[in-house]
C-alpha cells in the first residue's frame, strides 16, 4: 500500500515565474529519463523480483523516485504559476498574453492544454510512453540498466542546472541530481552482490568467440586500449582474410523439400532479371519532352 505525506521530500524555493524553464524541466517529469520512468521502472522490476534484499531496495527506490517526482512537478508548477493566472483571468491585452506565451520553449503549450501545470510530457510536448520502460526481467541486465538510467538522469540534471540563474530552482535541481548519484551507487552494489553477474543470464558464451576483438574500422585514428588488447583479447585485424570465423563456407543454407524446392525455383525462374534488355523507361519518355 502506500500512503502520502504532504510535506515535499526536498524544499522548493522559486524565486519567480519562468513559463520557459518550466518547459526545458518538464523533460525530467514526463521524459524518458524523467522521475516518473524512473518509478515505474523500478517499481514494476520490483514486483517481479524474489530475492528480498534487492526486492526492498527497488521499492524503497521507486517510491522515493515518486516523491522526486512531486518535487519536480512543484519546481513546474511554480515556474508556471504567473502565467497561470494571467491566461485564466486575461488580466494582460491579447498582445501581451500571446507574446509572453509564445517567447520560447514549449511553454505556450503547457498553458494552453494544461492550465500551467506539470504534463505528463518531455520538454517538446511529447507524451509519456510505458516505452521508457526497458525491465527485461534478468537482474543483471535490469541493475545495469537502472546504472545506465540513472547516469543519463545525473547528465540531464546537470544541463537543467546550467541553464537557470534561479537559486532556489539550482538548489532543488542540485539535490534531485546528487540523489541519482545515491541510486547508482545502491545499484552497483546490488550488481556485484551477484556472484557471476557476467556476462548476463545462464549461458556463458561461445568460448572461442567471447574474448575476440574485431577490428572492423581501420585506418586513421585506430587506438589500442585495454577495451580492445592486451592478455584478454584475441584480435582480428585481418577481417577479411579472418571470415568465416567460424571456418565455414560464410553462406547462407536451408533444408528445403522438393516442393518447397520446386516452387521457389518456378518462382526465381518467372522474375528472373535479363541483364542484356535495356527497355524505354517511364523516366526516359517523360524526359524526352524537356528542353
Amino acid at each position: 500500500m502506500f500512503t502520502h505525506n504532504k510535506k515535499l521530500q526536498y524544499t522548493v524555493r522559486v524565486s519567480e515565474p519562468n513559463p520557459v524553464l518550466a518547459s526545458l524541466i518538464l523533460e525530467q517529469f514526463g521524459g524518458p529519463q524523467g522521475e516518473l520512468a524512473a518509478a515505474m521502472r523500478y517499481f514494476t522490476q520490483a514486483l517481479a523480483e524474489d530475492d528480498p534484499g534487492r526486492k526492498d531496495m527497488l521499492l524503497d527506490i521507486a517510491t522515493e523516485e515518486l516523491s522526486h517526482l512531486e518535487v519536480i512537478g512543484s519546481i513546474v508548477a511554480m515556474l508556471n504559476k504567473g502565467m497561470k493566472g494571467e491566461l485564466a483571468e486575461a488580466s494582460q491585452t491579447e498582445a501581451e498574453l500571446y507574446r509572453s506565451l509564445t517567447q520560447g520553449g514549449d511553454s505556450h503549450t503547457q498553458a494552453i492544454l494544461y492550465g500551467g501545470g506539470p504534463a505528463l510530457t518531455n520538454s517538446s510536448g511529447v507524451p509519456w510512453t510505458a516505452a521508457y520502460i526497458d525491465t527485461i526481467g534478468d537482474p543483471a541486465c535490469d541493475l545495469r540498466s537502472n546504472i545506465a538510467a540513472e547516469a543519463r538522469a545525473k547528465i540531464i540534471y546537470e544541463r537543467l542546472i546550467n541553464v537557470t540563474d534561479d537559486a532556489g530552482v539550482k538548489e532543488a535541481l542540485g539535490f534531485l541530481m546528487t540523489r541519482e548519484i545515491a541510486h547508482q551507487k545502491s545499484f552497483e552494489k546490488a550488481l556485484y552482490a551477484i556472484e557471476g553477474n557476467f556476462p548476463p543470464g545462464k549461458l556463458r558464451g561461445m568460448p572461442e568467440y567471447a574474448d575476440l576483438y574485431v577490428n572492423t574500422s581501420q585506418g586513421e585514428g585506430d587506438v589500442e586500449g585495454p577495451w580492445n588488447s592486451g592478455d584478454h583479447w584475441r584480435r582480428l585485424d585481418d577481417v577479411i582474410g579472418g571470415i568465416p570465423v567460424d571456418g565455414g563456407q560464410g553462406d547462407a543454407s536451408v533444408g528445403l523439400t522438393s516442393s518447397e524446392q520446386s516452387d521457389l525455383s518456378s518462382f526465381a525462374a518467372r522474375t528472373m532479371s535479363n541483364p542484356m534488355s535495356d527497355p524505354t523507361t517511364g523516366a526516359e519518355l517523360g524526359q524526352s519532352g524537356s528542353a
